[in-house]
């Protein structure tokens, strides 16, 4: 109990400090801009300090969305890595990060031990995207980072612009279909878009690691305090449009705490939210605050609170049928049925017994709307302690997905 009180404190004064971005709501009302300190971009760029460090090629491309988002993508050449095993000639994979972390999640595990620099390794050429307004995608075409305007997005805009945006770009720049990954938020994003016959047809296969198509069974805490107790809502009426727990004063606070012998950061920072993670090394959290975690807009952790409270799996709600009649057509929002997902495309699906996220009945939800599948076409994967992080941050995840998932691409080849 002591040590629940202690994380629950510990949320509650990050929240506070640092979530309505407060400091820089009163700079704008008075005219003097954003008044936060914001991290500093690692010297040289995604590619520079992320991937040529660890001895692999790299290219950054931009790449803007029909909503004037202008979205860093990075991509590992085929075979990217100079001493690898293979030069490769395998098809493009995409990698899509989840809620409140950017492209770098999927490279905070030692090169060995990386989902994204083991499918270069084995010859694929890897792309990993960084979703608007995290560190490396702040730009637009007309609006500033700090304009109100430019937080205004939920899951539905990265659905209609971000992916289809990304999808088409790889396709151009390598002519063959796409091998999709996601994680989390990442899983939920490309369901829904085939769920609306969007993107299949440059589409070669999908891995969804702690899908997430159904929230209404979550037992993340920290997800159940915010959606039962309409806390984003709130914060969005008080003019707060940006979901952000990354303070430079902060950070370094939390840097020093998790340096304590005594303490655990992974359970301290990570449980309340995902879930007890089994297999996460301590070492991993400097590297997790050196990049992590990324601001998202308040209108998509509304939306996912509306996802937790109906159970269904919905285009943002406003709350008034005149507004959704406006937007929609109709005076509630349409549904995004899993049910047309196309049956015949491969799908590599793993999800953890301890996901408080991706929780276990939920994910059923999700293989019962999968069960006319092709059986052929499906693999599922159940991982008993794996929480929500341990698929980007555990030490294991390589053996215990990875390497199995690698060799379904295989099998498609």
């Amino acid at each position: 109990m002591k040590l629940l009180n202690t994380i629950i404190l510990t949320y509650t004064i990050l929240l506070i400090l640092s979530t309505p971005n407060f400091l820089s709501l009163k700079a704008q009302e008075n005219g003097t801009g954003t008044a936060t300190m914001p991290v500093q971009s690692s010297e040289g760029g995604f590619c520079k300090s992320m991937v040529e460090t660890n001895g692999y090629e790299c290219e950054d491309h931009n790449v803007t969305t029909k909503d004037g988002y202008i979205l860093n993508v990075v991509r590992i050449p085929m075979g990217g890595c100079r001493d690898c095993r293979t030069r490769g000639n395998k098809s493009p994979v995409l990698l899509q990060h989840g809620v409140f972390v950017d492209g770098r999640s999927w490279l905070l595990l030692p090169p060995k031990q990386s989902l994204a620099f083991n499918l270069a390794d084995n010859g694929y050429d890897v792309w990993l995207v960084n979703s608007r307004g995290t560190e490396y995608s702040e730009g637009h075409t007309s609006l500033k980072f700090d304009d109100p305007a430019y937080w205004n997005w939920s899951l539905d805009e990265l659905v209609a612009y971000d992916l289809p945006a990304t999808f088409q770009y790889v396709y151009d720049q390598t002519g063959q279909k796409l091998h999709f990954v996601g994680h989390s938020l990442g899983t939920l994003m490309v369901m829904a878009a085939m769920s609306r016959d969007q993107l299949v047809n440059m589409l070669e296969s999908v891995a969804l690691l702690s899908p997430v198509a159904y929230m209404g069974h979550t037992t993340s805490l920290l997800s159940r305090v915010i959606a039962d107790n309409f806390i984003a809502e709130t914060l969005d009426s008080l003019g707060f449009y940006k979901f952000d727990m990354r303070n430079v004063i902060i950070i370094e606070i939390l840097k020093v705490i998790c340096r304590i012998p005594s303490v655990d950061c992974t359970t301290l920072l990570f449980t309340p939210f995902t879930g007890q993670n089994c297999c996460m090394k301590p070492s991993i959290m400097d590297i997790f605050l050196d990049h992590e975690p990324q601001p998202a807009a308040m209108k998509i952790v509304i939306h996912m609170c509306q996802l937790i409270r109906g159970g269904n799996t919905t285009m943002f709600d406003y709350n008034d049928s005149g507004t959704n009649l406006k937007h929609y057509g109709q005076p509630t929002p349409p549904a995004y049925n899993m049910i047309g997902i196309p049956k015949d495309l491969p799908i590599f699906l793993s999800h953890g017994g301890a996901d408080a996220l991706s929780d276990v009945d939920d994910v059923k939800l999700l293989l019962d709307s999968l069960q006319g599948h092709d059986p052929d076409k499906i693999v599922v994967q159940f991982i008993e302690r794996f929480a929500h992080a341990d698929y980007v941050m555990s030490g294991n995840a390589k053996e215990h997905v990875y390497d199995p998932f690698i060799a379904f691409l295989s099998r498609l080849h």
